[in-house]
């Protein structure tokens, strides 16, 4: 089952996460550059990425798998941005913002997840 992940909307979803984080990023003092910067930037990229690399594999097991992975990343995301939002007081109405796509990425993801199983146990 091969899906073009750029016609998937949790991918273009996603991606369009990754800008909004980034900007964010940008915006952050420089002490966090190789700390939390670093770590949100890779944790939001994480999300369209797996989303792509799993519509190549063969199988929609596999394919499962690489969602459940940018599932788990969708959440260290969401857990670093309430960080920012503990520390930068300043950010808190963008991360309400940030967290409510990450949310929406989230049930995408899950819905996504048990469409194609469903369609695996009809060819199973």
């Amino acid at each position: 089952m091969k899906h073009n992940f750029r016609e998937l909307n949790i991918w273009k979803k996603s991606i369009n996460l990754v800008f909004e984080i980034y900007k964010l990023t940008r915006e952050l003092p420089d002490i966090e550059k190789f700390a939390l910067v670093s770590q949100v930037n890779r944790s939001a990229v994480s999300i369209p990425s797996n989303i792509a690399e799993g519509t190549s594999r063969g199988t929609i097991k596999e394919f499962s798998r690489f969602l459940d992975i940018a599932l788990g990343s969708s959440y260290e995301l969401e857990t670093q941005l309430l960080l920012i939002g503990t520390l930068y007081n300043e950010k808190e109405e963008q991360i309400t913002s940030l967290i409510d796509n990450i949310n929406e990425i989230q049930k995408m993801i899950g819905g996504f997840k048990r469409k194609i199983n469903s369609v695996e146990s009809l060819i199973s």
